[in-house]
């Protein structure tokens, strides 16, 4: 995966002479400040704003890409990422066998024919929420984001499909169990991207939270 890459990356750079470095190299870029505080709290850092769906087109996100050119593209990274065991990959990074738990209804599943990565975040409901504004690369980063942990995630294609674009004040997943941690994903990718929610959207993030005890958000703005 693409950390993974970053990470050689980073040991061959330290296997440099030092001669080599410049003062404008010598020292990286910071890594983002990752932020941690309460469901509550997290859901009153959303911005309000009416969502606009004027121009939308799935095609403006274009995904799923191979960034690392590693021959496996994004659906293929998150399915080896989020099986329980070893998957079998076959040749031309083609996942075919695994084990993997759709949180959303508390299913198991071992074929991943039988699973759709889901964008937390629908790529529409980002459009609405202020990714219209964005460059094309932006939005290419925001449907491949492999740098945090919930903003993909496998599920079974059926509730995938019943999610659709919907936000959480038209759709929950079907577990009960998983609803708290849903929400907070759904809060954690919205302040991710700096993305909006528009006031229908918050009180039902409100709401939900208030059955959700001492539920944590964490997040690190995407850069």
């Amino acid at each position: 995966m693409n950390l993974i890459v970053r990470g050689l990356a980073a040991a061959a750079l330290l296997a440099l002479p030092l001669t080599a470095a410049t003062p404008a190299s010598a020292a990286p870029e910071p890594a983002p400040a990752a932020a941690s505080m309460s469901l509550d709290e997290s859901i009153n850092a959303l911005p309000i704003a009416e969502e606009d769906r004027t121009g939308y087109k799935r095609t403006s996100f274009k995904h799923w890409v191979d960034e690392d050119g590693d021959r496996c593209n994004t659906r293929a990274e998150v399915l080896i990422a989020e099986s329980r065991i070893e998957p079998t990959v076959e040749a031309g990074c083609k996942v075919v066998a695994g084990e993997w738990f759709s949180y959303y209804d508390g299913a198991t599943v071992t074929a991943p024919g039988g699973l759709d990565i889901d964008h937390m975040v629908p790529l529409a409901e980002a459009w609405d929420s202020g990714a219209s504004a964005w460059t094309a690369q932006r939005r290419e980063a925001y449907a491949n984001d492999l740098d945090a942990d919930r903003s993909l995630v496998a599920v079974t294609a059926k509730t995938n499909r019943s999610k659709a674009d919907k936000d959480p004040a038209e759709w929950m997943p079907p577990s009960a169990d998983a609803r708290c941690t849903y929400v907070a994903d759904w809060v954690s990718t919205k302040l991710r991207w700096q993305l909006a929610a528009d006031q229908t959207e918050r009180d039902a993030l409100t709401r939900i939270a208030a059955g959700c005890g001492q539920q944590q958000v964490e997040y690190t703005v995407a850069t």
